[in-house]
């Protein structure tokens, strides 16, 4: 019997592995509804809709720390719970209350990555790798005991939302392969090295704010990074633009003349608008203006027109 927990698109997947699968899913634990979206009305987060879906008894509590959620836990007798980009540290009580104890399916290469964002910090970071982690769940955060691993690379223009939709996938296969494992007695806990370990920060719309100064390759980075939320972003005369697509200019591509300040455009195409960095040029392909859809360069450029010299600013 088990116990589930989780909340955005990331678990649903492993979600409903478990439930195709020969094991029960007694419960599905997951955070209140929010409000979401531009008209910020109230709506179904992914798990719950799925679990609905299914027919599978669904949970929704305040604080995980009232004692009535142990009682509703307690009441289903769970073997086991596993979890999934829940979103909150799951106390003491809790994680005692299942016979074999909690399984985390968590979306780093443990030890790296820990917390919060570990798809967006590691596609902002540059990294060619990453992958799944299915770990003990312990107090502290994400550091348990690793019972499997599943890498995958990252590729060079894909956004954190590519490469968690696949680790979603990759994870959900990962975690029914380590239960049959588990039951056969052929995985030993290997403990987590903590000086190899870093933490990724939750993400805030502040961080969307470009830095013309950093290189084109970091800005490219970042725009991938922080896509599908909170957005890379930039002001043109003052208009606020979100940035959603770069490329990282060509060597085949016409030079404009140095000494072009970091932010200037230093050329426009069809396609794309050429802006300067602190090392390099970087390349915007697709963008959306404040208050209006998504769109790429060309269709900006039909109604709004640029020069070299326009300049992005913060």
């Amino acid at each position: 019997m088990i116990v589930f927990f989780g909340t955005p698109q990331f678990a649903v997947p492993t979600l409903e592995a478990l439930l195709d699968s020969r094991h029960r899913v007694a419960l599905v634990v997951t955070q209140p509804d929010r409000r979401r979206g531009r008209g910020q009305k109230v709506t179904d987060a992914p798990v719950k809709a799925a679990a609905l879906k299914r027919s599978v008894e669904v949970y929704q509590p305040e604080r995980l720390r009232d004692p009535m959620v142990a009682d509703v836990l307690h009441r289903h007798e769970p073997d086991l719970g596993v979890v999934a980009a829940y979103g909150k540290l799951i106390p003491a009580d809790l994680l005692r209350l299942p016979r074999r104890g909690m399984l985390n399916v968590h979306a780093s290469l443990l030890p790296t990555y820990r917390g919060a964002a570990p798809v967006h910090r590691a596609v902002i970071n540059g990294e060619k790798e990453t992958g799944v982690t299915i770990m003990q769940v312990v107090e502290a955060l994400d550091a348990g005991d690793m019972l499997a691993k599943a890498a995958r690379p990252i590729g060079a223009d894909e956004t954190s939302e590519d490469v968690e939709r696949a680790l979603a996938q990759s994870g959900a296969h990962l975690l029914l392969d380590t239960l049959d494992r588990l039951e056969a007695g052929a995985i030993r806990p290997e403990p987590q090295d903590e000086s190899a370990s870093s933490y990724a920060t939750r993400l805030t719309k502040e961080e969307g704010l470009l830095d013309w100064t950093l290189s084109a390759r970091q800005i490219h980075n970042r725009v991938r990074g922080l896509y599908p939320w909170p957005h890379a972003y930039s002001f043109l005369d003052e208009a606020r633009l979100v940035i959603l697509k770069t490329q990282l200019e060509g060597p085949e591509a016409p030079k404009a003349e140095a000494g072009a300040a970091p932010g200037t455009v230093t050329a426009v195409s069809r396609d794309s608008i050429e802006v300067e960095t602190g090392d390099g040029r970087i390349l915007i392909t697709e963008l959306q203006p404040e208050g209006r859809r998504p769109m790429a360069a060309r269709d900006f450029l039909a109604g709004r027109p640029l020069q070299p010299g326009a300049k992005f600013s913060p």
